[in-house]
C-alpha cells in the first residue's frame, strides 16, 4: 500500500548536520538575543538584562542546533539556516537604527 508517494528518508550526515548547527545556529541566536536586547523591555540599557540575555543565547543556541538533525539533508539545513540569520541580521540592522 504505497499509494504511489515516495518516502524521502532523513539522511545521516552527522559531520555536516554538525558543523552546519554549531556555527549557524549560535549565529541566529546571537541575532535574535541582539533584537531582543535593542526592542525588549528598558531598552539595552535595561538592568540585570544582559545576564539574562547570556543565559538565553545558550537556551536558542542548543533548541536550533538540535533541530539541524530533523532536516532531510545537510544542504538543507544549511539553506533554511542561512535564510534566518540573513532575515535575523538584516532585522537586527533595522532594529538598531
Amino acid at each position: 500500500m504505497n499509494l504511489g508517494r515516495s518516502v524521502e528518508k532523513i539522511q545521516p550526515q552527522w559531520f555536516a548536520k554538525s558543523l552546519i548547527g554549531a556555527v549557524l545556529s549560535f549565529t541566529l541566536a546571537l541575532f535574535v538575543v541582539g533584537i531582543f536586547a535593542w526592542q525588549g523591555f528598558g531598552g539595552i540599557d535595561a538592568p540585570n538584562k544582559v545576564q539574562f540575555n547570556m543565559w538565553v543565547v545558550v537556551f536558542l543556541w542548543l533548541c536550533i542546533f538540535s533541530v539541524v538533525y530533523l532536516y532531510k539533508t545537510a544542504l538543507r539545513a544549511f539553506s533554511w539556516l542561512m535564510a534566518l540569520n540573513i532575515i535575523a541580521f538584516s532585522l537586527l540592522i533595522l532594529v538598531k537604527q
